[in-house]
């Protein structure tokens, strides 16, 4: 049969997303395997009416008894935090989050050439945060969604490519789950002390499309009785260890100095950050 042009470049097309596919499949075969046993032995876990093991202790058979309610979803992310893989390459990344020994995994990892890779069903735990707290919540494993960049920490800077896919895939997650403004951060923020990344993050250009704060072109003096550890704390950061608390936000916010001292000008840019979560 004779075909067109464009009927020929769309078929060539398809033929190279099957084949792209097809490759991708057969190296990763055995781990996305592994995933969907687990994602079958998690629907089965879900499915048992009333659920396996969660009686309570305390109380013999005949006072607690099963009401299946007609009213229930799936778990909503509320946070996303941003990371760096702190290795050489996406591929490098995605053998690490394919070997069960390492215990750790991301949402999504965004490649230096703006592709993505998507590892963990939203709905689901990624094991991306680690130990650590914002705000009140000591478990963001359980409420966020986890995006690892292709970046090595040090020398690498964030591509173009990079940081554009990352904010069409933020614009995604904002929409589909509702996840508030202030609730796009590092995970310097939430582990102080434990964590440094992402580090030399090009948060204002995020800010600018909504994801985070950043702070305003114009800063004001703050009061004279302006108590910074408060504002640190009001914005999230865990204050048990201040100079730790101090140099995450100064890895967020200030980046050319990350010293575990506010000078008077993190103390403008900590007022004007602080004043947007009021």
């Amino acid at each position: 049969m004779l075909i067109r042009p464009t009927h020929a470049k769309a078929a060539a097309l398809v033929a190279g997303v099957l084949l792209l596919t097809n490759c991708s499949s057969s190296k990763y075969a055995a781990t996305d395997k592994v995933y969907k046993n687990m994602a079958k032995d998690f629907s089965k876990v879900i499915k048992a009416a009333p659920p396996v093991n969660q009686q309570i202790d305390s109380l013999n058979s005949q006072q607690q008894y099963w009401v299946g309610t007609v009213n229930m979803g799936m778990r909503k992310p509320n946070f996303v935090v941003i990371h760096h893989t702190a290795q050489d390459s996406t591929e490098q990344t995605l053998k690490t989050f394919t070997i069960a020994r390492t215990q750790v995994s991301a949402h999504y990892v965004v490649g230096r050439d703006g592709k993505v890779v998507h590892m963990v069903n939203d709905y689901l735990r990624a094991q991306h945060a680690g130990a650590g707290k914002w705000g009140n919540d000591t478990d963001l494993n359980s409420s966020s969604i986890g995006i690892e960049l292709d970046n090595n920490g040090t020398t690498d800077v964030f591509t173009d490519a990079q940081i554009n896919s990352l904010c069409a895939l933020l614009a995604t997650l904002k929409k589909k789950y509702n996840i508030p403004t202030a609730n796009f951060i590092g995970h310097a923020d939430y582990a102080p002390g434990r964590k440094n990344d992402p580090k030399n993050f090009p948060w204002k250009t995020l800010a600018k499309k909504g994801f985070g704060y950043w702070y305003d072109d114009v800063l004001q003096l703050p009061p004279a009785d302006f108590d910074t550890t408060n504002a640190l704390r009001i914005i999230g950061y865990n204050v048990k260890n201040l100079n730790y608390a101090i140099e995450a936000f100064k890895i967020h916010f200030v980046q050319t100095d990350i010293s575990q001292t506010l000078t008077d000008t993190d103390k403008l840019i900590l007022y004007n950050v602080y004043k947007k979560y009021l």
